[in-house]
């Protein structure tokens, strides 16, 4: 079917049907329980004049997920998918006109310890594409629905077809060494960013200072962005870094399997009794709590801790002009989208820079400490304190015209 001239409402009515939360099991909800000060919600204009970096692989798949015509990923007339170029080029205008600067942060080479997860995800799309086969000869199509989303994948094409159109969009784009999320870490640590942008938590675990949630989720889901602040989470909870990492690796990462038995509850307890997963392990029955075969947590622990990443010492971020040519070869020409709307998205786009020159009234100022609400007066003597009683009387101020 010939999409592509349908405009944003298309990916505005359908959203993400569920929740897409992978990297760390069940660790939202655990904030949300044990640190809920640590979560603030907003809205994207919120985030007017901040840099953030994106998790790119994430955004695709939501967008590959999300961007659906009766079921199906949206394609062009030569069955083409195109619906990552159509969730990339709207949800990114939209948040430009938000005054949001983002950068989008694409996975290199998965590291050694995560070719377990990967194998396990797998076995879990052949089971998936048996379960669809049935399905389809049943005529169920609530299963034929949910079990097309569980064989998505984002491809190499589609990430390099979502770098060739943020370039053309005047959008920087960073190739990570290897995991996107620890290089979105990176960036926020060196102040590059103001935040990493997924809906992977194990963003957190990297150590990110600032993660938000469903960023880049459809408009029309109306989910309020999610603001998770790491500080705030290890002092709610009572943790150092290390003790977060080891509690995520309790909870189940992507790099190794868990201690049979314990669910997060008993894992928080455990890491706030015991302080390492070490400790643990000495303490726990090993009989009715047994660890996988040759555990490799401390191998796991070093990847958060030191993760390979980005080099942000020389790194330049840029925000450039669109290039309205380009786009309309690009997606027109080729992807065949409607020309009028990729034209209507430049000028969006042509837009939002001149409005975002403003930047944030924050960013003038470097707080130092914390002040205190009630300020001490200096203690005036004489003519000066009456100079000060009849030149400070509030309210007092002529109206201009």
């Amino acid at each position: 079917m010939g999409e592509t001239g349908r405009s944003e409402s298309c990916i505005q009515r359908v959203g993400v049907t569920h929740a897409i939360a992978m990297g760390i099991h069940g660790l939202a909800k655990l904030i949300a329980d044990q640190a809920p000060s640590a979560i603030k919600e907003h809205d994207i204009k919120s985030y007017f004049g901040r840099k953030i970096a994106i998790d790119a692989s994430m955004s695709i798949y939501q967008f590959l997920i999300a961007v659906r015509q009766d079921g199906n990923v949206l394609q062009n007339e030569d069955g083409e998918t195109t619906s990552h170029l159509m969730g990339m080029f709207y949800r990114t205008i939209r948040m430009l006109e938000s005054g949001i600067k983002p950068v989008y942060v694409f996975d290199g080479k998965p590291p050694q310890m995560k070719s377990g997860e990967l194998a396990k995800r797998g076995e879990k799309r052949a089971e998936a594409e048996k379960l669809l086969a049935q399905a389809q000869e049943m005529g169920e199509q609530e299963n034929i629905d949910k079990f097309s989303k569980r064989l998505v994948k984002v491809t190499k094409q589609h990430n390099d077809e979502c770098k060739q159109l943020l370039t053309l969009m005047g959008v920087p784009y960073i190739e990570a060494p290897c995991e996107a999320e620890a290089s979105c870490a990176a960036l926020v640590k060196a102040g590059k960013v103001f935040a990493t942008a997924t809906e992977d938590m194990d963003g957190l675990t990297f150590g990110t200072g600032v993660l938000l949630r469903h960023l880049t989720a459809s408009e029309a889901k109306k989910l309020p962005i999610q603001e998770f602040h790491f500080s705030r989470i290890l002092q709610e909870i009572g943790l150092t870094h290390q003790q977060f990492i080891d509690l995520c690796i309790l909870l189940g990462c992507d790099y190794c399997g868990t201690i049979k038995g314990i669910g997060p509850k008993r894992a928080i307890d455990l890491i706030k009794q015991h302080g390492s997963i070490e400790e643990i392990l000495e303490n726990i029955d090993a009989a009715k709590h047994p660890t996988p075969e040759d555990w490799l947590f401390r191998e796991a622990r070093s990847l958060f801790l030191e993760p390979e990443v980005v080099d942000c010492t020389s790194l330049e971020l840029k925000w450039n002009e669109p290039d309205e040519a380009g786009l309309i070869q690009f997606m027109c020409a080729e992807k065949q989208f409607s020309e009028d709307r990729i034209r209507n998205g430049c000028k969006k786009i042509m837009k939002s820079r001149q409005g975002s020159t403003q930047g944030r009234l924050d960013s003038f100022f470097t707080v130092t400490g914390s002040l205190s609400s009630k300020r001490k007066e200096p203690d005036l003597k004489g003519s000066a304190k009456k100079k000060q009683k009849t030149s400070a009387t509030p309210g007092k101020f002529k109206k201009g015209k």
